[in-house]
C-alpha cells in the first residue's frame, strides 16, 4: 500500500510537516467544504445524544404510573423534540449550503446542488481480525498487525477525501478491499462482531450493523456524492470544465444506480431505492443542464433554426427539473429532502421553460420567411414545435402571415415572463435560495429581457385579443446518460473466510524412481489431483485433494501450477518438506441476517445502537506505516459574433459572490499470506 501512502505535502502547515497522510486525503485541510462536514460530524453527535435522551423518557414515560412522573418526563420530551428539530434543520442548512461547493471564480452561472458525504464512527479491526486469523487460518493474528492498521488507516483516510479524482480513488481503493476482506473474515456462518455505524446525510439518524454491506454501500454513497461535490467545483464558464461537470454528474449517476441495484436493503433511508431513484434524476437533470450550457456557451445565433433547436434543449431541461420535483414532492421523500432542493428544482423548471418560451418568440417575431429561405425546412421544424399548432393554424401559414408570427410570437413572450416572475416568487420563499444572489440576479435579467422584447414589438393602439401560447415539445441532441462503474467483483479464492480448513501439517515428499508419487491440479492454489497410496508422502500424511501452501521455505499459496512443478523438480533422495491443508465439511446451518439497529425517527428500527459509546476522544492516532500491506491483493502499484444571443447572466464586475476515469473498482489478484 506505500503508492498510496506519501509524505505529508501541506508545506504551509509546519505542525504536521512529518507526518503523513493518504493520497486523496488531508485530514489538515481547512476549506469550507471541510468546515461544513465537521459541522456535519458534530451535529450528528449531538442528534445521537437527544435520541438517546428521548429512548430514555419513552420507556420511563411507558414504565411509570405515577402522573408527577409522568408530567415531568412529557415535559422533558417536549424540550428533546424541539432539540431535535433544531438540529435537524441545521442539518437541512448544510446540505443547502450549496455555494460552498461551488467553482470560486464561477460569477454567471445557475448554481448545482452537490451531496455532503455521510459520516461514520470508527472501526477497530485489529482484535476480531487477529483472533479470526488465529482461528480460521492457523496462523498467529499478531503478524499481520501492521496489514491491519493500514487497512484501519486507509478507512480512516475515506473520512476525509479530497474533492478530486484522487479522492475517487482512495475510495475506490477501499471499497475494492472491502470484497476482499468481506471473502478473507466474514464467514457467512457467524458474526465477527464488529459494528458499523453511518448516519443518515439527511436526517443525522445513525445505523449500525455488523453486516458489512453496510459498509459497502455507504462508501459507494460517498463516492456518487464526491462526484457531486466534483462537478459543482468545475468552471462551466469554459468548455473544458463543462464537459468535466458533465462527466462527473453522469459518474454519480451511474454509482448511485449501481447502489440502489446491488443493495437493494440498505436500512438508512438516503440509500433507499425511492431516494437513490430521485438523486439519480437529479444528477440527470443537471447533467442536461450542463450540456444546455455547453450548446449555448459560444453564443446562440440569432438565426430562426438554431432558436427553434435552443427552445426544444432549453424545454428539455425544464421538464428533467419538473421530473426532479415531482419525485421530491412524494411522500416519504418531501420530509427527508431539504426545502431548498424542492424549490430549486421548481425554480429551474420555470427558468428553462421560460427560456424556451424566449427562444421561439425571437425567431418568430425576427425572423420573416423570405423567398430564399427553405420553406420546407422551417415549416417542419415549426411543425415539431408542438403538439398541436396555435389557433389550428397549418405551420405554413404562420410563417407566411406576419400578424400571425407577432400575435403567437408575443405570447410566447408572456409566457416568458409569467415564468420567470413565478420563479422569482419561489425564489423568495426559501430562506437559504434567497441567499444566492447570483440566482436572483440571473432570473431578474432574463425577466427584463422579456419584458424589452415584448415592449419593443407592442404598439400603444394595438387591441388583441391575447391568446395562450402552447407548451413547447421538448427535445435533445445530447441525452444525459449515466456512467456505469465498472462491476466489483472481489476474486473468487479457494481460501476464504467462506471455507473451513485444517491447520497446516507438514509432510515429507520423496523422489522414488524418478517420481513423485502423485500428480497436481489447478492454479493458485494447487490441489493434489491422484496420489499413490504406497509413495513416502502418502505415509507422511498426503491425501488427495490436499492444497499445497508451501515448498520448503517458499510460500506457494498464490502460485500457478508451472511455479510449483519447477520447485519440486529439483528434489533429490533427501526430499523437502511441503505443507499442505486440507477443506473439512463447512454444511454449517446459516444463522439469520443481522439485525439492523438504528436510531432512526421511523419507529420501525431499533434504538439499541444508542447504547455504544460515541465519545471518540479516547481513540489513539495511530503513525501510518509505509510497509506493503498483504490486504493490498494486487493493487500495488471563441469569439461571440454580433448576430449571437447569450443566457442572462448576472453582473459581477468585482469579487466572486461566493468567497477522468469513473471509478474503476478493480478486479484484482489474490496475493495474500491468508489463506
Amino acid at each position: 500500500m506505500a503508492d498510496t501512502i506519501l509524505s505529508n505535502g501541506c508545506k504551509e502547515n509546519p505542525a504536521v510537516e512529518n507526518g503523513y497522510f493518504k493520497k486523496g486525503c488531508n485530514p489538515f485541510a481547512q476549506t469550507g467544504r471541510s468546515k461544513l462536514q465537521n459541522k456535519r460530524a458534530g451535529l450528528n453527535q449531538q442528534i445521537i445524544k437527544q435520541m438517546r435522551m428521548r429512548a430514555g423518557a419513552e420507556n420511563l414515560l411507558r414504565a411509570t404510573s405515577n402522573n408527577k412522573v409522568r408530567e415531568m418526563v412529557v415535559l422533558e420530551l417536549s424540550y428533546v423534540n424541539s432539540n431535535l428539530q433544531r438540529l435537524m434543520e441545521q442539518l437541512e442548512g448544510l446540505n443547502s449550503s450549496v455555494e460552498v461547493y461551488q467553482n470560486v471564480q464561477e460569477t454567471s452561472s445557475i448554481p448545482l446542488i452537490p451531496l455532503g458525504l455521510k459520516e461514520t464512527k470508527e472501526v477497530d479491526f485489529s482484535v476480531a481480525f487477529k483472533d479470526f486469523i488465529l482461528e480460521h487460518y492457523s496462523e498467529d493474528g499478531s503478524n499481520y498487525e501492521n496489514e491491519i492498521a493500514d487497512l484501519m488507516d486507509l478507512r480512516q483516510a475515506c473520512r476525509t477525501p479530497s474533492r478530486s479524482e484522487a479522492g475517487v480513488e482512495l475510495l475506490s481503493n477501499y471499497f475494492s478491499h472491502l470484497s476482499l476482506v468481506e471473502n478473507r473474515f466474514f464467514p457467512p456462518t457467524r458474526q465477527m462482531g464488529i459494528f458499523f455505524t453511518w448516519y443518515d446525510s439527511f436526517t443525522g439518524v445513525p445505523v449500525c450493523q455488523q453486516n458489512i454491506s453496510l459498509e459497502k454501500a455507504s462508501v459507494l454513497f460517498n463516492i456518487g456524492a464526491l462526484y457531486t461535490q466534483i462537478g459543482t467545483r468545475c468552471n462551466r464558464q469554459t468548455r473544458n470544465g463543462l464537459q468535466d461537470a458533465i462527466s462527473a454528474f453522469q459518474k454519480a449517476a451511474g454509482v448511485l444506480n449501481h447502489l440502489k441495484e446491488t443493495f437493494t436493503h440498505t436500512p438508512s433511508y438516503d440509500m433507499s431505492p425511492a431516494m437513490l431513484s430521485m438523486l439519480i434524476k437529479m444528477m440527470l437533470a443537471q447533467t442536461q443542464e450542463c450540456l444546455f450550457e455547453k450548446t449555448a456557451l459560444p453564443g446562440i445565433r440569432n438565426e430562426y433554426f438554431s432558436l427553434l433547436k435552443m427552445a426544444q434543449e432549453a424545454a428539455k431541461v425544464g421538464d428533467t427539473y419538473d421530473h426532479v420535483h415531482q419525485s421530491m414532492i412524494q411522500t416519504p421523500i418531501k420530509d427527508n429532502v431539504p426545502f431548498f432542493w424542492s424549490t430549486m428544482a421548481q425554480v429551474k423548471t420555470n427558468h428553462y421553460r421560460s427560456l424556451a418560451h424566449y427562444f421561439v418568440a425571437t425567431a418568430l417575431l425576427d425572423h420573416e420567411l423570405s423567398p430564399s429561405d427553405d420553406e420546407d425546412q422551417q415549416e417542419k421544424a415549426l411543425s415539431q414545435l408542438y403538439e398541436a399548432m396555435p389557433d389550428g393554424r397549418s405551420p405554413l401559414d404562420i410563417l407566411k402571415n406576419k400578424e400571425h408570427r407577432q400575435r403567437i410570437g408575443k405570447a410566447h413572450l408572456r409566457r416568458a415572463i409569467m415564468g420567470h416572475e413565478e420563479a422569482l416568487r419561489i425564489h423568495g420563499l426559501c430562506r437559504h435560495l434567497r441567499k444566492l444572489d447570483i440566482l436572483r440576479d440571473i432570473l431578474q435579467a432574463s425577466h427584463k429581457r422579456s419584458l424589452a422584447k415584448l415592449s419593443d414589438n407592442e404598439s400603444e393602439d394595438e387591441f388583441t385579443d391575447y391568446m395562450e401560447a402552447p407548451d413547447i415539445i421538448s427535445k435533445t441532441d445530447q441525452k444525459a446518460e449515466m456512467e456505469m462503474p465498472v462491476s466489483t467483483k472481489g476474486p473468487l479464492s479457494v481460501f476464504s473466510a467462506k471455507q473451513r480448513w485444517t491447520a497446516p501439517r507438514t509432510v515429507r515428499v520423496r523422489i522414488e524412481d524418478r517420481d513423485l508419487g502423485f500428480t497436481l491440479k489447478g492454479d493458485a492454489p494447487v490441489q493434489v489431483q491422484s496420489l499413490d497410496p504406497l509413495c513416502s508422502a502418502a505415509a507422511d500424511g498426503l491425501k488427495e485433494g490436499d492444497y499445497i501452501v508451501a515448498v520448503g521455505d517458499t510460500d506457494c499459496k498464490w502460485m500457478g501450477l508451472s511455479e510449483v512443478m519447477r520447485l519440486l523438480k529439483d528434489v533429490d533422495e533427501e526430499g523437502v518438506d511441503i505443507r499442505v491443508v486440507s477443506m473439512m465439511d463447512s454444511s454449517i446451518p446459516v444463522p439469520t441476517k443481522s439485525a439492523t439497529y438504528s436510531g432512526g425517527l421511523p419507529k420501525t428500527y431499533s434504538m439499541i445502537c444508542l447504547a455504544f459509546d460515541d465519545d471518540d476522544k479516547g481513540t489513539k492516532s495511530r503513525k501510518v506505516t509505509k510497509k506493503l500491506s498483504f490486504l493490498s491483493w494486487g493493487l500495488k502499484n471563441k469569439h461571440k459574433s454580433a448576430s449571437t444571443l447569450s443566457l442572462p447572466t448576472a453582473d459581477y464586475s468585482g469579487t466572486s459572490p461566493w468567497n477522468k476515469q469513473g471509478p474503476t473498482f478493480p478486479s484484482s489478484n489474490n496475493d495474500s499470506a491468508l489463506y
